[in-house]
C-alpha cells in the first residue's frame, strides 16, 4: 500500500523517538556535553561555597517552572545529577505541558552538589524546554492554517542531538540527525557540479539515488522554478523506473509564499506532485510562518528554533 504524504514526511523528518538515554549514541552525546559544561563551570572549584563555609550535609531541592510551556530535558537533568550521587523524583515528564508554579522534579543529595550543579542543570532544562515550547507553539499555529503542514528543525543545533530531542518533545520534526543518516544536497554542493542550478540538481539526484539504501531520505535545495521542476522530474523518473516509493524532498529555499505557491501549482499541473515532498526553508520565523503554511507545503524548517532558542524560566529552590 502506498504511504500517504504525511506518512512519508514522518518517515523522513520525524525520527526523534530514537533519542533516549537507552540509545548509546544519544547517551554519549548527553554525557559529553554535560561533562564539559560541569568541568568548565567548576574549574577549579566553587569558590563561593568555600568562602561561605558551606558544609556537605544533606539537602533537598525543588525545580520549579516560573512560566508555562513544554517540559524537556528532565531525563537529561536526572542523568547529570544522578551521576553525582543526587537522587531525583519526577513530578512531571518530558513532553508535559507545564504551568507557572508547577514542580517539575525534586532532588535529594549533598548541599554542595545541589549548589555546584545548579547552573548547568538549569541551563539544560531551560534551553531544551524553550526549544520544545517554541516548536509546539509554531506547530499549532501552522496547523491551524494547514492541517498537513509540519514544523521541523535544521542542523543549526549548538547542542546537537539534545536540541533534536527537544524538537521532538515539542511535536516538531528532527530533520537529519547528522550528516551520516540522510542525503541533503545544498546550494554549495550544486555549485560544484554545474553553473546552472537546473542542470546541477538532476545530476546530483542521479548520483545520490545510488545511495538511497543508506539514507533515510534524499533532499535537494533549489532556489528557482526551473530547478524545482527539473529536480521533481528527476525524482519522478527514478521512482517510476525503480518501481518503489522513497522519501524524496524538494527544499524551496529563500522564496516568498507567493513564489512557493506558484511552484506547487506547476508540480500539480505537470503530474509531479506525488513524487516530491515539499519543504519551505530560509528566513521563516514566528512572524511569517502562517503565510508559508497557507501554501500547503509538507514541512517548514526553521533554524531559529534551535540557533536562537529562548530559555524557559525555570528555577531551583533549596531547603
Amino acid at each position: 500500500m502506498n504511504a500517504t504524504r504525511d506518512q512519508r514526511i514522518e518517515q523522513a523528518l520525524f525520527r526523534g523517538g530514537s533519542l533516549t538515554l537507552d540509545n548509546p549514541a544519544y547517551c554519549h552525546a548527553v554525557r559529553t556535553i554535560t561533562e564539559v559544561l560541569v568541568q568548565t563551570d567548576l574549574a577549579p572549584e566553587d569558590l563561593t561555597a568555600r568562602a561561605l563555609g558551606m558544609k556537605d550535609g544533606p539537602a533537598s531541592a525543588a525545580i520549579l517552572a516560573r512560566e508555562g510551556g513544554v517540559a524537556a530535558g528532565l531525563a537529561e537533568f536526572a542523568f547529570l545529577l544522578g551521576g553525582h550521587g543526587v537522587e531525583i523524583s519526577f513530578e512531571k515528564q518530558d513532553g508535559d505541558v507545564i504551568r507557572p508554579g508547577d514542580t517539575l522534579l525534586r532532588a535529594e543529595g549533598s548541599e554542595m552538589k545541589l549548589l555546584s550543579l545548579e547552573r548547568v542543570g538549569l541551563n539544560l532544562l531551560q534551553r531544551l524546554s524553550g526549544i520544545a515550547t517554541a516548536s509546539r507553539c509554531l506547530q499549532e499555529r501552522a496547523q491551524r492554517r494547514s492541517p498537513t503542514t509540519r514544523i521541523v528543525g535544521t542542523r543549526k543545533t549548538p547542542w546537537g542531538l539534545l536540541d533534536k530531542r527537544a524538537l521532538h518533545l515539542g511535536n516538531g520534526g528532527t530533520h537529519r540527525l547528522g550528516l551520516g543518516d540522510a542525503i541533503v544536497i545544498k546550494n554549495n554542493h550544486l555549485a560544484l557540479l554545474a553553473s546552472r542550478e537546473e542542470d546541477a540538481a538532476p545530476m546530483a539526484i542521479e548520483k545520490a539515488w545510488k545511495f538511497r539504501a543508506e539514507s533515510a531520505f534524499i533532499e535537494v535545495e533549489v532556489r528557482g522554478e526551473a530547478a524545482a521542476r527539473a529536480a521533481a522530474q528527476t525524482f519522478r523518473r527514478l521512482q517510476e523506473d525503480a518501481s518503489e516509493q522513497y522519501p524524496c524532498l524538494l527544499m524551496l529555499d529563500n522564496m516568498s509564499p507567493a513564489e512557493i505557491a506558484a511552484i506547487l501549482g506547476i508540480l500539480r499541473r505537470e503530474g509531479l506532485w506525488d513524487h516530491a515532498l515539499i519543504e519551505a526553508s530560509g528566513g521563516i520565523s514566528e512572524s511569517n510562518v502562517e503565510g508559508y503554511a497557507d501554501c500547503g507545503v509538507d514541512a517548514i524548517s526553521i533554524g531559529a528554533l534551535t540557533h536562537s532558542a529562548r530559555a524557559l524560566d525555570i528555577c531551583q529552590r533549596i531547603s
